[in-house]
């Protein structure tokens, strides 16, 4: 099955400042089956699979980090439930 990203939370990239001609930027998509997907720099090597004692990353998993700009920009359009 063939996934669509048809949306995103928040700003662009580029309205925060969080781009580079360089590097990707983070991001947070909407798809069409209405989950959601993360762009970010892939830290699992960094934390490990297991950051926290309730908290683990499954083999076909990454953790990846966003900045801050991202996920505040994002909080708008976060439906409360």
């Amino acid at each position: 099955m063939v996934m669509k990203a048809i949306g995103r939370l928040g700003k662009t990239p580029a309205e925060r400042g969080d781009t580079t001609s360089a590097s990707g930027s983070p991001d947070i998509l909407a798809l069409d089956d209405g989950s959601f997907a993360v762009i970010g720099v892939d830290i699992t090597d960094r934390l490990g699979l297991n950051p926290l004692k309730d908290a683990r990353c499954a083999p076909n998993e990454r953790i990846v980090q966003i900045t801050r700009a991202t996920l505040t920009a994002a909080k708008k359009d976060i439906p409360d439930a």
